[in-house]
């Protein structure tokens, strides 16, 4: 892997021309705007290397891991688990590279929503922007829910008191400044880490004999009656959109790429840093969960309850207090996950409604508080967690069940839209004669083929997770859950574009080299005056503005970076080191 950044400026002598002309013509579309823009004040910087490496830990070791394995591992077997958890996992890699060249050079708020309507399409970019944000909506509902299943442990009566705490909890930090925010985010994160590592001690204890029965487990849960493959293909591929659920969050790094200090210096430490020490802490996890828990466990996961492998090992461990104290843990893992969604979601919305000119939500939500909270997004955000409330009636696990699994599509959604939008800024790139040393991070080994990869990866994860709501009984519910978000991209995309008056004859089909990244995917007009093809509201890449919105490297920065290592320069070796 060669991954090379470099730091030299943006400033070209075409600049001020191409901000003048932008300046000029912003009237004509939304296409060609600068990226959303603070309002009344605005987001504050406010987030810290540090913070923003944890918070991108929080958003993915959280629910997914703790109870979406029992969930994954109940409907696919070990060998379902760690496979499907494999490929995904190499495919959010893929997909977080992608997002990082853009995020270090456009820093924005609303990330891979508002690189998706500025190098993709307006029209897609409103029905993306809308959908990620009620996947974030939905993650708080999820993850309030997932509270009731965990404190199940102790008590099943009145579970919901704990979702209302929680909500009351979570909203009244997300309505203080974004440092309090970003602060708690790194204790819990730090918690949930230190956490795993003693899980995965004393997981490898169990299964050599440190347990009840004193027996060596070895291997023996991968050759009981069902396992390794549990419910055949159509288990295998239930499990993708359970790994999908539990990976999804770290493409969020980047939407705290608009309060992230020093972005051209910290983003690109993030996304090398962070992914890998997922990916470590998953692929262990579920070695030793798949080797010591038996897919068959009562109560893994039912429709009124999900128990969590963490919890499982503990008390095969001989301790209910340890397993007590998991527990505990697992439950402000909860809080974490729920936290760091909401945040995500009221950036998404506050996003959305400072696009210029024509806003994609309404302006009452990019007000900010002094503190640059943006209040009313938080309340709008938030308000869709009374979802959680249907547990009741529903079941706490069928409920979660659901939830989850719209939530891991509407993840995959955000992979693709990532794909898509690096694809174009990459062709775009090219075909303006900007030179590559310019991108201020740049995975060169996934060039060309990384946008292609993830493209074609997701929709075919998209296709083919859903079998089992079809075959070999077709059931409704689940069908809806695995795709119901897919109709209502569609229906979106298309209802901005009859909004916009965009509906033109389609030219005759042109052959689209895919392996060439300076190919356009409209043929360009030159004497055309627009920026973008009137033909479903594809972004032209020829004209498109790559300069608005870069960050400019600011020099006090790198002399605090550079002062804070010299001082500190063992403590920041050994912190890089253990991270």
């Amino acid at each position: 892997m060669s991954l090379s950044s470099s730091r030299t400026s943006s400033t070209s002598p075409n600049n001020v021309l191409v901000q003048d002309y932008t300046a000029t013509e912003r009237h004509i579309d939304d296409a060609e705007a600068p990226f959303p823009q603070p309002a009344r004040g605005g987001l504050h910087r406010g987030l810290s290397a540090r913070q923003v490496q944890m918070i991108a830990i929080a958003g993915t070791i959280g629910t997914g891991l703790f109870l979406g394995t029992g969930r994954s591992l109940s409907q696919g077997g070990p060998a379902s688990m760690l496979i499907c958890y494999g490929i995904v996992g190499f495919i959010v890699y893929v997909t977080l590279l992608l997002l990082g060249e853009m995020a270090t050079q456009y820093p924005v708020a609303g990330s891979f929503n508002a690189y998706a309507t500025r190098f993709f399409s307006p029209s897609y970019g409103f029905a993306l922007s809308w959908n990620y944000w009620f996947n974030d909506a939905v993650s708080v509902a999820s993850d309030l829910t997932a509270a009731q299943l965990v404190l199940q442990f102790w008590t099943t009566s009145h579970t919901w008191v704990i979702s209302l705490l929680f909500w009351v909890f979570l909203v009244s930090v997300n309505a203080s400044h974004v440092k309090a925010y970003g602060e708690l985010e790194y204790w819990l994160s730090f918690l949930k880490v230190a956490t795993i590592v003693i899980f995965i001690i004393v997981g490898i204890l169990v299964n050599v004999g440190v347990n009840e029965s004193h027996t060596f487990i070895g291997t023996h849960n991968w050759h009981i009656p069902g396992a390794p493959f549990v419910g055949g293909f159509g288990g295998f591929a239930k499990v993708f959109v359970t790994a999908s659920f539990a990976f999804g969050g770290t493409e969020s790094l980047g939407i705290t790429a608009g309060e992230t200090k020093n972005p051209s210096r910290n983003m690109p430490k993030v996304v090398k840093f962070v992914f890998w020490r997922i990916l470590l802490f998953y692929v262990l996890s579920i070695i030793l969960i798949g080797l010591n828990v038996p897919w068959d466990y009562p109560n893994l996961s039912n429709k009124s309850t999900t128990t969590s492998p963490f919890t499982i090992v503990f008390t095969q461990a001989g301790s209910p207090i340890a397993a007590s104290f998991m527990n505990t843990v697992i439950l402000t893992s909860v809080l974490s996950a729920g936290n760091h969604a909401l945040f995500a979601g009221t950036r998404v919305l506050y996003g959305l409604s400072v696009v210029d000119p024509n806003p994609h939500a309404p302006r009452i939500f990019a007000r900010t508080t002094k503190g640059g909270v943006p209040l009313y997004a938080l309340l709008a955000t938030s308000s869709v967690s009374v979802l959680c409330l249907g547990s009741s009636y529903i079941g706490n696990g069928k409920l979660w069940g659901w939830l989850q699994n719209i939530v891991g599509v509407s993840n995959q959604i955000a992979w693709l839209s990532i794909g898509l939008a690096s694809w174009r800024f990459r062709k775009a790139w090219i075909k303006q004669g900007r030179s590559l040393n310019e991108i201020k991070f740049r995975a060169s080994w996934t060039w060309p083929w990384g946008p292609y990869f993830v493209i074609i990866a997701v929709i075919a994860l998209i296709l083919i997770q859903g079998w089992s709501s079809i075959f070999p009984v077709f059931s409704p519910v689940d069908f809806v859950s695995f795709y119901v978000e897919i109709p209502v991209m569609i229906v979106m995309y298309l209802s901005w574009v009859l909004v916009k008056n965009i509906v033109v004859p389609i030219p005759a089909p042109a052959f689209l080299d895919l392996l060439n990244e300076s190919t356009p995917l409209i043929p360009h007009d030159a004497g055309a005056p627009h920026h973008h093809s009137r033909v479903y509201d594809i972004v032209d890449i020829q004209t498109i503005d790559l300069y608005s919105d870069e960050y400019p490297d600011d020099p006090v920065d790198a002399v605090e970076d550079e002062t804070k290592e010299t001082r500190f320069q063992l403590f920041w070796k050994l912190y890089n080191m253990l991270a």
